[in-house]
């Protein structure tokens, strides 16, 4: 069944094209339809009452010709109270017209001939601007020559030009009015799409009509409450850390000083795995914390973290790329990417991409990989996906999730599919 094209799919998706169009659309319509009315309606009336003054003034001049009594003194006083110049003579006596025939005047020849019941023929002097009416009259031809404005307005497109004039200035400011409009939206945009990547504008300000300065004033406040609950949870999370490494220091001198033991062994595997917990989530939150996103070269941060896995990381792609994020944070997130294939794979292929957009950073692994459907399960904090990455392999569960976060805290990704390589591909995603 063939599905109607919807009104969203046909409207433009901007918002100042849409405004734009919702400002021209109607206004178009409004101006073709009072054109249409104005000259198939009104002008058209006009001039058939025009014609039909003028078509009986010319049936007097007939019947004052027709009168051989008193014919030339009646055509004077006639030429003068009607304004015209009148000429009624034999055909042989009337000087040939050289005027050209008018091809917009067919309203008055109709009114005219239905009065005077016989053909009529109409010049056009454009150097005077006067309209002569020739036809039949006895065995000679009559002449009437008057004015043109008196039988015709055809100057009633100068209506028009002044309603599009009009219409031109309305839309010039109409579309200065929408530009202030949509420049502060455009920048409340651009404010929310930063302060998302962790960036800071100084001189951003709520401007614009009073929904946008409420909507920015609400932007400037969740930014400020979001600001506030980072710094406390860096707080809490160094605090935890301070408290949490003076006992596990304790243990581990404990420890030490006991006798050599499988349980030994593992009771100290497990102490350096929390010790390595607490160092991961601490890099997390002085990421957050490590300065304003500077342009880098993320292609030389990627091989300058990929260089300490040894030859079994290889990487390919630019050999510049360039990235706006904060460089101590994108490297350790790259480097948990590198370092988890590594643990699971023999072989790791890093590929760099430049697009419009974004950067990209593909790292792929020919390990046991991760089904589809876990994808998601895989960024939880502390998840190990036990059926896929055994936990005899070394690891806190936290490599995908702070990869992630530090990508989303750019306004980037990371995401996760099915390598050529056989085991798992992670993109991560920064933007230009």
């Amino acid at each position: 069944m063939a599905s109607f094209p919807r009104l969203r799919d046909v409207m433009p998706h901007g918002l100042y094209a849409r405004s734009l169009l919702l400002l021209l659309a109607p206004l178009l319509i409004i101006l073709g339809l009072m054109t249409w009315y104005y000259y198939a309606s009104h002008i058209s009336e006009v001039n058939r009452k025009l014609a039909q003054a003028i078509a009986r003034d010319v049936r007097m001049v007939q019947a004052a010709c027709l009168d051989s009594v008193d014919a030339p003194a009646r055509l004077t006083r006639l030429s003068e109270a009607l304004d015209m110049t009148i000429e009624c003579r034999g055909a042989e006596a009337l000087p040939v017209s050289t005027q050209r025939r008018i091809s917009y005047g067919e309203t008055l020849r109709q009114e005219i001939e239905t009065r005077l019941g016989v053909p009529v023929s109409l010049q056009l002097d454009n150097a005077e601007s006067l309209l002569t009416v020739s036809f039949p009259s006895g065995a000679g031809e009559a002449r009437v020559t008057f004015e043109r404005k008196r039988a015709l307005t055809i100057n009633s497109h100068f209506f028009i030009v002044w309603v599009i004039l009009a219409s031109l200035l309305m839309t010039a400011l109409a579309i200065a009015f929408l530009n202030n409009q949509v420049r502060s939206i455009l920048r409340l945009s651009e404010a929310a799409r930063a302060f998302g990547r962790g960036r800071e504008i100084p001189d951003f300000r709520p401007a614009g009509a009073t929904e946008v300065r409420n909507a920015a004033r609400a932007l400037i406040e969740m930014k400020n409450r979001l600001t506030a609950f980072a710094e406390q949870r860096t707080a809490l999370l160094a605090g935890v850390s301070h408290d949490l490494r003076t006992p596990l220091t304790r243990l581990k001198l404990a420890l030490a000083m006991m006798p050599e033991t499988e349980d030994l062994k593992a009771a100290r595997g497990d102490l350096d795995d929390m010790a390595a917990m607490l160092d991961e989530y601490l890099a997390f939150a002085r990421g957050e914390e490590e300065g304003e996103p500077v342009t880098l070269d993320l292609a030389s941060l990627v091989r300058d973290a990929a260089s300490a896995f040894g030859p079994q990381v290889s990487v390919t792609g630019p050999l510049y790329v360039q990235a706006i994020a904060r460089p101590l944070a994108v490297k350790r997130a790259v480097s948990n990417l590198i370092s988890n294939a590594a643990k699971f794979g023999t072989t790791v292929r890093v590929t760099l991409l430049d697009g419009m957009r974004f950067a990209e950073v593909i790292v792929d692994d020919d390990g046991p990989g991760i089904p589809p459907d876990r994808y998601e399960e895989a960024f939880r904090p502390f998840s190990r996906l036990d059926d896929a990455r055994t936990q005899n392999t070394p690891g806190t569960g936290l490599g995908l999730t702070l990869a992630r976060d530090t990508a989303r805290l750019h306004g980037g990704d990371v995401r996760l599919s099915e390598s050529p390589l056989g085991g798992l591909r992670a993109v991560f995603r920064l933007p230009h």
